[in-house]
């Protein structure tokens, strides 16, 4: 969707709430494929369900059709970019827009246009809420001090525990404006009785797997601590020739990388055991074709989205043994964790998880989608999150 700058997109259909409801402004660099942009586009339909307006100013991008589906209206800025320089202006730009559209709240989602959006909102006398969603580098004053406007709003939301303790750790922060928010998943959407058969056909096809194939499932993003290579290393172990391990995730420009996975398939002779599949629309799907979904990150996982949905997939399923993943997943009894970098280790968690009989995946998938159903569904963050805008203003 191409869009000029400072451009006011809505959908009519959608848009239906007047002008004098509360309207909150979330404020990110772009609209494309992510957790954060997905959180915006969550947020922007609970505010349209609730009888809110919802507005999101970033520089565009192909998720922008969501924000207009979900009921919200788009404000293309271009806050896309970690230039100081620019920070000023984009503050103007988002007062400008926030004024405009009678905003009542701006909640910041990422470092760079927060530094823009908490000015305006000071000018604004707004409320103003961030949005903590990793642990970002901090390895020098300059870092943290980079990082510090995240710690400025009015309530400053963690996504995990995890992330919550970090917080502790590493700033100063007043723990009266701190609240853990964990992200949710959609568990309508992300539902085994909601897939139909025609779509794990048309993957198996695409995938070219054999119908007696055992699939190792593995979504993340080809970067390197994503720890593909400690799966690739880890299904030599298996001594099994009836599993066929399926990676699906975007490069995105890493091509080093890929060739450095693509070598070490060829040297553990796995040509016929792995398949590298870009992005996929159809996650439900894709888990339903998993025999064991494995999240293998050689650094701790902010919340670890693949982790929770496969859950409420009723997939097995295997994480490492740090970050939000200890908060998803319960051990022995929703999936396993295992130590980062560990072949051996996930390679006796992946064949346990395959030796399951179907009576046990069946009690074990049913217990892991209950899970997190009951701790971690799009509801709940999304009721937490509205609960926290009413707070700010008094509703």
């Amino acid at each position: 969707m191409a869009l000029s700058t400072n451009s006011i997109t809505s959908d009519p259909n959608t848009a239906r709430t007047p002008p004098g409801t509360p309207a909150v402004m979330q404020v990110l660099p772009a609209l494309e494929a992510g957790g954060v942009e997905r959180g915006t586009v969550d947020v922007t339909a609970a505010l349209t369900a609730a009888g809110w307006r919802a507005i999101v100013a970033s520089s565009g991008g192909p998720m922008v059709r969501e924000i207009l589906r979900a009921g919200g209206v788009h404000v293309q800025l271009p806050l896309n970019t970690r230039n100081p320089l620019r920070f000023r202006a984009n503050a103007r730009a988002i007062t400008e827009a926030a004024r405009e559209h009678q905003v009542s709240l701006i909640h910041a989602r990422s470092r760079a246009p927060a530094w823009s959006a908490v000015g305006a909102a000071r000018a604004l006398k707004l409320p103003f809420v961030t949005t903590f969603h990793g642990t970002y580098s901090h390895g020098n004053p300059l870092k943290r001090y980079y990082n510090s406007v995240m710690l400025r709003g009015d309530r400053v939301i963690a996504i995990s525990n995890f992330i919550a303790e970090h917080i502790r750790e590493v700033y100063k922060v007043d723990e009266a404006k701190l609240v853990t928010i964990p992200r949710g998943v959609d568990v309508a959407t992300f539902d085994p009785a909601a897939v139909h058969p025609h779509r794990i056909a048309r993957l198996s096809k695409a995938w070219r797997l054999a119908d007696d194939a055992h699939v190792i499932l593995m979504p993340a993003r080809l970067a390197r601590w994503k720890g593909h290579q400690t799966v690739i290393e880890a299904l030599p172990l298996l001594q099994r020739e009836d599993v066929c391990c399926v990676f699906v995730g975007s490069a995105k420009g890493r091509d080093s990388y890929v060739a450095e996975l693509d070598r070490l398939v060829r040297a553990n002779k796995l040509e016929h055991k792995v398949r590298f599949v870009d992005h996929e629309l159809d996650m439900p799907a894709a888990y339903m074709m998993a025999a064991v979904v494995v999240s293998a990150s050689t650094d701790p996982e902010a919340f670890g989205r693949v982790a929770a949905e496969a859950q409420a997939m009723g997939r097995p399923v295997i994480a490492t043994d740090h970050g939000g993943a200890r908060e998803t997943v319960v051990p022995g009894e929703t999936g396993w964790l295992v130590p980062p970098r560990d072949p051996p280790a996930l390679a006796a968690a992946i064949s346990h998880a395959l030796s399951l009989s179907p009576e046990m995946r069946h009690i074990a998938g049913s217990r892991a989608r209950a899970h997190i159903i009951r701790n971690f569904s799009l509801e709940g963050m999304c009721s937490a999150t509205l609960s926290v805008y009413r707070e700010l203003l008094g509703r």
